[in-house]
């Protein structure tokens, strides 16, 4: 752009929560901005108050950004989730808000991957009880129900970016792959797909979770499925903590029918490391807990922090919202000599029509202009001339259709 932006930078304030890698702060002070961290999850009402002056929100899995967070941010502009899911966010509100919602769909794809693979191992050689024994000063040295995973079947639920990287990596380990998506999924390598979630729960030996968290997968994952499962088979979970019932897992392992557990995520999660933990799960034999870490390692969680701070980043300078969860996406070239415009108004009729008008009445000329929709909201990003865009602006802002309205210079 020719000039500054419209709102010098240095006023534009970060909230980052929930230990953010430094990389993400890092990389908002190099663009001018002022940024403030905290160390963990805030309260709502804490939260409610600490938004009121910030124009971008960080979080990570633990802060619920409520519909009463994103009506106290009067100044917020956008959310960033710095990890995969966004179901902390309450996306409806947000979009209604005109506050677009970026997250980090792919950057720890690898880490989840790799946790997933070495835990079948561990499960197929019960490590977790041995270990325990050993350090207890027990010496149980046995054969008995240790097997190698080659050869053995494992069944994938949820062939995305991290299903998909777990096929590759166990058809290395010389394991048969199948998998279940509810879309049609390209295999690699010679992952296998199946028709039916029955299908694979019937011919898996191990059984690995990756799917979001929908109406559709609460409770996926109860005491029918697991009672389809091939005796002695195990069950991982590092996708939500609602896909699986966790009193039947816990039954079934009992009873011996399922072989053991590797769960990650649970449906009641602590606040906070200080608090304490309770399952049923707890204590039994060849059952692998972990508190939701599938992907927290360095590599993954700056990997991350580049990836959505450089997402909100353009977002502040360019109005670019290709990644957004939850807003239309568009994205267009900076034209020289302009000033942009950026209009989030009402998905109703005739909006378009109105702000063109405003342009003509200023005798302004457009230069780029592009329009995208939902069902809810239309996103408007407009470049004209420099000396008339201050008054088209404050004329679009007036309009009783539009949400949030901002110019870039």
């Amino acid at each position: 752009m020719s000039q500054l932006t419209s709102f010098p930078k240095s006023e534009i304030k970060i909230l980052l929560l929930e230990n953010v890698h430094p990389v993400a702060a890092e990389a908002f002070k190099a663009e001018g901005f002022q940024v403030e961290t905290a160390k963990g999850a805030l309260p709502e009402a804490e939260l409610v108050q600490r938004v009121q002056d910030a124009h971008i929100l960080g979080i990570r899995s633990k802060t619920q950004v409520t519909p009463a967070v994103l009506e106290a941010g009067r100044r917020l502009l956008s959310v960033g989730a710095f990890c995969i899911g966004t179901n902390q966010i309450h996306t409806t509100s947000a979009n209604h808000h005109g506050v677009p919602v970026f997250n980090a769909p792919f950057s720890n794809t690898r880490s989840v991957a790799e946790l997933i693979l070495a835990e079948v191992v561990m499960l197929s050689r019960h490590l977790g009880d041995r270990s325990r024994e050993v350090h207890e000063g027990r010496w149980h040295k046995i054969a008995v129900g240790s097997h190698e995973v080659r050869g053995k079947t494992l069944g994938i639920v949820g062939y995305g970016h991290i299903g998909s990287q777990i096929g590759v990596l166990a058809e290395a380990f010389g394991m048969r792959v199948v998998f279940f998506d509810i879309m049609a999924k390209l295999p690699m390598g010679n992952n296998r797909s199946l028709a039916r979630l029955e299908d694979v729960l019937e011919i898996s030996d191990y059984v690995t979770l990756h799917v979001p968290e929908t109406p559709q997968t609460k409770n996926m994952i109860g005491p029918t499925e697991l009672a389809k499962m091939k005796p002695g088979a195990c069950l991982l979970n590092a996708s939500r903590g609602t896909v699986v019932e966790i009193d039947p897992l816990a039954a079934a392992i009992k009873s011996g029918h399922i072989g053991g557990a590797a769960v990650d995520v649970y449906p009641d999660e602590p606040e906070s490391n200080s608090d304490g933990f309770s399952s049923p799960l707890r204590g039994l034999p060849n059952v692998i807990l972990t508190p939701h870490i599938g992907g927290s390692t360095e590599e993954a969680q700056e990997a991350i922090g580049r990836e959505v701070s450089a997402s909100l980043i353009k977002y502040i300078n360019t109005g670019a919202t290709t990644g957004a969860v939850n807003f239309p996406q568009i994205e267009i070239p900076l034209v020289k000599g302009t000033h942009r415009i950026l209009n989030v108004h009402k998905n109703v009729p005739g909006v378009l029509r109105d702000i063109n008008k405003i342009v003509s009445d200023c005798n302004a000329n457009i230069r780029a202009q592009i329009l995208s929709t939902d069902s809810d909201i239309g996103y408007l990003i407009m470049d004209l001339e420099q000396e008339l865009s201050q008054d088209v602006k404050r004329a679009v802002a007036a309009l009783p259709t539009s949400i949030k309205t901002r110019i870039l210079f």
